[in-house]
């Protein structure tokens, strides 16, 4: 096989969130977030597993940092705290938690590593949405103004900022599935408004941040899988293209196109959002940089959603392995959105990892995985997608959400008995990529 080469200046990293790794979720002044709560409720969570401590993360920065460069990332994608800085989500602010993000940035930035820094990856002042959350249009501006207030304190060495990480899955899994934060099942319609009002919020933090420092680089991370009709016949055909017009450009069109795409305003009906004036020109804000996280595909038939997939493999997280649709997926967005510069900002595969005698970790999958998804991602490239960087994830085992402790992502295993860290073959095989540039 033929080696795949990418430019000099690619950005390779890995990619974390606060809750998944911080821990510490008392400590220091930090307040309760949506995250804690919903992980404290019974039955919630996978083995009754909670982020309290997660990978310790907080009182481990500079020991992952030097696993980082150990791997030889040029970037890292994590996300702050809210209410670990705002423990109201407004007012008070906690010295403690700006610090703890001062001396993460200054460490990476010691170790040439650049910071990407997410505003927002789920974990909500549990304050904020005791005050109506989402629904809230006041609270939308408190989100401005902790944007402001991170830019203020660490614009001057972090370059781009990202506002939210993937809001579609703040909706529908928060309000529609419930697997999520805060738990609500089967509400539509607020979930529709908790999309706009999100949108909304990005809007006003895209101009908070430009106005705070012209400087920064300003971008968010949208969740943007694959959808492939499940046959060439033209109804398997139309009903993939309605699925991914009326849920797929859920973010893209009012971002790119100033308004929500008509099949989706069809298809929400009466849940519809209410929509207010100048709404859609705020969410229209230019951007610098788009985040793409793509895990897997959905293909669709005539009669819904078409799964298993026969001769597919299924990662651990139940997700088709398809990187073609990946390269697809780009290139249309490349097609239909002009967008700026493109960072997959997320990928990577949940595998269950088996450790050796020698306590080696031996992920061979999870590494055929990133192969396969690199390749791809080149083949867009050279399609004419711009794509300046990759983001795996995830840099290492970590709280996976509603599933706990039990799915593991990371290039680094977790002992979460121990919290002791050991890099697995993907991680070095990840480290040769970076060094070369390229993939074998």
């Amino acid at each position: 096989m033929n080696s795949i080469r990418y430019p000099a200046n690619f950005t390779w990293g890995a990619a974390t969130a606060s809750y998944q790794i911080e821990g510490a979720w008392n400590e220091d002044g930090k307040g309760e977030s949506i995250w804690d709560r919903f992980s404290h409720t019974p039955g919630k969570i996978t083995n009754g597993d909670t982020g309290d401590v997660a990978c310790d993360h907080y009182h481990r920065t500079r020991e992952d940092i030097a696993l980082m460069r150990q791997i030889g990332l040029k970037a890292y994608r994590f996300s702050v705290s809210w209410p670990r800085v705002l423990p109201a989500g407004k007012g008070r602010v906690n010295a403690a938690g700006l610090d703890f993000y001062d001396r993460l940035v200054d460490d990476l930035l010691a170790a040439n590593i650049e910071p990407f820094l997410t505003l927002h990856h789920w974990d909500y002042p549990q304050a904020l949405y005791d005050a109506g959350g989402w629904l809230n249009r006041d609270n939308l501006h408190y989100f401005t103004d902790y944007s402001v207030l991170m830019a203020k304190r660490l614009g001057d060495r972090v370059n781009r900022w990202v506002t939210f990480n993937e809001p579609g899955v703040i909706a529908n899994d928060g309000y529609v599935s419930g697997e999520h934060a805060p738990g609500i099942k089967n509400n539509h319609k607020m979930a529709y408004q908790v999309i706009h009002n999100l949108m909304v919020a990005h809007g006003l933090s895209v101009q908070a941040l430009r106005a705070a420092n012209p400087a920064l680089q300003v971008g968010i991370v949208l969740s943007q899988w694959g959808i492939d009709p499940a046959s060439d016949d033209p109804t398997d055909v139309a009903a993939a293209e309605f699925a991914w017009n009326s849920g797929e450009t859920a973010f893209l069109h009012p971002i790119f196109r100033g308004h929500y795409h008509p099949i989706m305003v069809d298809a929400i009906g009466d849940n519809l959002p209410e929509i207010k004036p100048g709404d859609m020109a705020l969410i229209a804000q230019k951007l610098d940089f788009l985040g793409i996280n793509s895990y897997s595909r959905s293909v669709i038939g005539a009669q819904g959603r078409v799964a298993p997939i026969p001769g597919s493999e299924y990662t651990e997280m139940g997700w088709e392995v398809c990187a073609p649709a990946f390269r697809r997926t780009l290139n249309r967005i490349n097609t239909d959105y002009a967008p700026p510069p493109i960072y997959i900002t997320e990928n990577g595969a949940a595998y269950p990892d088996v450790v050796s005698p020698n306590g080696k970790i031996h992920d061979e999958r999870r590494i055929d995985y990133l192969r396969q998804h690199f390749t791809q991602v080149r083949l867009a490239m050279q399609d004419g997608v711009d794509i300046r960087g990759y983001f795996v994830w995830s840099l290492m085992d970590n709280f996976e959400w509603g599933h706990g402790n039990s799915k593991r992502f990371g290039l680094i295993r977790m002992d979460y008995e121990t919290l002791k860290r050991t890099p697995k073959d993907s991680a070095e095989w990840y480290g040769g990529v970076i060094a070369s540039s390229q993939v074998e």
